[in-house]
């Protein structure tokens, strides 16, 4: 698989696959079947799958409220351990979602909240530093400097390798490259088909040399039937190349900005290697200038 860099001279510079993956959903709908799962991980390594998402909110979706919190890291952690292929992954987490009665989410951006979150996914990754940490997302009941300084101070502390945002807005971006340097390195929001209005964040990014990380890159849209409804170019796209709807999308993401990096997500191993091939499809410009019409 072609990569994309993550990092900079001052933290390290990491080649990862030019896909991620998304770990959320390997059990934000219910339990799915440890063997299924292993045999996703292995799936997503032999096809070059190397940078892993999951967040310390993740978790079972229904009704579990704030027992859910941890149980995604603990699972991926176990996961990893049983397949022996730690050394094999870069594996991120996030932190500053919080989940709440009934299986809802609420953020905490203090930075009590923060300095206790990276201490607790420590101890449940199993790792005496986590290479690529990331806020999850903004708290509208904290000054954004205030979390942006205590982003600064766990990096300083030596706990996390690297820094990243998620769900910032450019000037949130451009003011924490300002407190954070390069302990800065990535941005995860939301990018896909159907949701579009990223490309200021994927500017900034370029701009400052960091990657950008495509949350939802399938937009919920993976099957040919529901992209060929709303985008049907995509589609025919697909059959043009004689590949699936869903590999198209990633391409033409992968064509925006080479800071951009895809993190779809995938419990079954059919899904990741088909979205892994994404990296390696190279659409024309006027394939590309059709998906960018819609």
């Amino acid at each position: 698989m072609h990569t994309r860099t993550l990092g900079n001279d001052t933290v390290g510079r990491h080649e990862v696959g030019a896909v991620g993956l998304g770990l959320m959903t390997f059990d934000q709908t219910g339990a799915q079947p440890r063997q299924q799962l292993l045999d996703t991980i292995s799936s997503a390594l032999d096809a070059g799958v190397t940078l892993f998402d999951t967040a310390d909110a993740y978790g079972p979706g229904d009704d579990v409220g704030a027992d859910a919190q941890g149980a995604n890291e603990t699972l991926v952690a176990g996961l990893l351990d049983e397949l022996g292929v730690r050394d094999r992954v870069l594996l991120a987490t996030k932190a500053g979602h919080v989940r709440t009665a009934g299986g809802g989410w609420a953020t905490d951006g203090s930075p009590e909240h923060l300095d206790s979150a990276v201490d607790a996914s420590l101890q449940r990754l199993g790792v005496d530093q986590i290479a690529l940490w990331q806020h999850h997302r903004p708290d509208p009941h904290v000054d954004y400097i205030d979390t942006l300084g205590a982003l600064k101070q766990v990096y300083d502390s030596g706990r996390v390798a690297m820094v990243g945002l998620s769900n910032a807005g450019p000037q949130q971006i451009r003011q924490a490259h300002d407190v954070l340097g390069d302990a800065l390195v990535s941005v995860q929001n939301q990018f896909s088909p159907a949701f579009r209005s990223s490309h200021a964040e994927i500017d900034a990014c370029a701009e400052l040399g960091l990657a950008f990380l495509a949350w939802s890159p399938l937009g919920g849209l993976s099957g040919a039937k529901g992209l060929a409804d709303k985008h049907p170019a995509f589609a025919e796209v697909a059959g043009e190349v004689a590949v699936s709807a869903q590999q198209v999308a990633l391409a033409w993401e992968l064509a925006q900005s080479p800071t951009v990096i895809p993190i779809p997500g995938a419990k079954r191993p059919e899904s990741i290697s088909d979205s892994a091939r994404a990296a390696d499809l190279t659409l024309d410009d006027a394939q590309l200038a059709r998906l960018d019409a819609g």
